[in-house]
This record gives C-alpha cells, structure tokens and sequence, in this order.
C-alpha cells in the first residue's frame, strides 16, 4: 500500500471511529418540534416549549433556558443512559441521543472509493470582501438553513473549471457543501461535504476525503443542502459512498 493509501486509511478509520462515538448522529433515535404550550414527550423527563427568543424545560420545581444560535451547535441534557440534544433549526426541536440505538448497533463503517491521487486538486481560494449571509434548503421540507459564506473556491478538472461557495468550517477552515454526477447514484443523493484550509490564496481539495452529512445515516437530522451552482457535472468517483444502511 502506497504512503497516501495509508494515509487516507488512517483518516478514514478515525472518521468511523468518530461516527461509531455512543452519543454521537448514529445514536438519534427521535426528533421533536416544540409547541408554545409546555408539553411531555414520551419517555423524557420534565415538560419543553418555546416561544420567538428560547427553549424551555421544567422538571420538578427548577426550569431551564435555551437560548441558541439558528442553525449552529446545539447543547444537551444527561437524563439517565440517554442525552437530550436542544438545537434550534427555524424553530427549536429536541432530539435523543441513545447509545443503545439501532442505527449504532449496526454501524459496520462507510462504503467508499478507493482513494487515488487524481482526486486532490490545487484550487484558489477567493474571500468576499465580507461574509455573505446564505440561506439554503434543508432535507426537511420546509426548512431552511443561514449560513455565512466567506467566499468560494475555484478549481480546474478536466479542463473545465468550476467554482464553489464556501461556508465556514472548523478550526477556520472552509466547508463546502456540493452534488455531482454521482449523486443519488452511488453517493448520497442530497450533499456531501469536503473540508479545505485555505493558505496565501490556494486551497487544496482532497475528494478523497468528501463525506457524508449526518441526514446520509439517520432521518432524525436536518441537515442543509447545498448553495446554489454548488453542483459539479461531472462524477466525483472519490470520497464516501451511500451508507449501507440506505443503499
């Protein structure tokens, strides 16, 4: 095995060890609007509600406020073996996080291609004079999702050059959120996601490393589409495939 080949397989190993976390999107096993009137949920405790500025949760005599960013991270609240994940996505919505799960039970890794260095390649990165406020679509149906794109990528393949909107991602990096011929074919039909960091106006984009989001393995995620001509036409051959558990 050549030196990238393990490389990659290295990286992919530690993506699957992070899916396969007990609390992590594998271990969702429900998903609940709330209302303005406090109301129980089946097998959690206390009451929740919202109202236009938080979430709510009283149990017994002590109640909690959730005051969180649309479409960021959530937060969450130990209620025995389970975790009660609050996030707020349009409205606010609460969701369990159970390592005995099904989805976790049976996670047995992510089909993928085999990684080839054809598939890394140099782009240049182009900032906005200032981040521009995106909304998107989201696998929910009438859902949507604001995000903040601090420019786009712009990258020869084939001869053809293309170019992509980049949301920030982690550690200030970029993610971007992009389909392609072989979306609903033998990747996930929605969107999948490749990381980059930009360095002095470049940015390297390994598709070998192009993941799925969350709502690729459980219906209990809300995940966001991606932006407007952020579709390739031409098949990606690199990265994850469909889960197992949706092919």
């Amino acid at each position: 095995m050549s030196a990238f080949a393990e490389d990659w397989q290295t990286w992919k190993t530690e993506r699957e060890r992070t899916l396969a976390d007990p609390y992590g999107w594998l271990a969702l096993v429900s998903l609940d609007w709330l209302d303005a009137a406090p109301r129980a949920y089946d097998g959690l405790p206390g009451e929740w509600w919202q109202d236009d500025d938080a979430a709510y949760w009283r149990d017994g005599g002590e109640t909690k406020r959730f005051d969180l960013v649309q479409s960021g991270a959530g937060t969450r609240v130990v209620a025995g073996d389970v975790e009660i994940e609050i996030a707020r996505r349009g409205g606010y919505l609460i969701r369990v996080h159970d390592p005995k799960a099904d989805v976790l039970k049976q996670f047995k890794g992510v089909p993928a291609y085999e990684p080839h260095e054809q598939w890394v390649v140099e782009g240049a990165y182009e900032p906005f004079g200032e981040p521009v406020p995106t909304t998107v679509g989201a696998v929910v149906e009438g859902l949507s999702h604001v995000y903040e794109a601090p420019g786009r990528v712009r990258f020869t393949f084939n001869g053809t050059e293309h170019t992509l909107t980049a949301f920030n991602g982690r550690n200030g990096g970029l993610s971007i959120l992009f389909t392609d011929e072989t979306s609903g074919v033998t990747t996930y039909a929605a969107n999948r996601q490749l990381a980059a960091t930009p360095n002095d106006g470049k940015v390297v984009l390994d598709f070998n490393r192009a993941t799925n989001l969350p709502c690729a393995f459980t219906d209990f995620a809300t995940c966001p589409l991606p932006p407007e001509g952020n579709h390739l036409a031409f098949g990606v051959e690199a990265g994850e495939k469909t889960p197992y558990e949706r092919a």
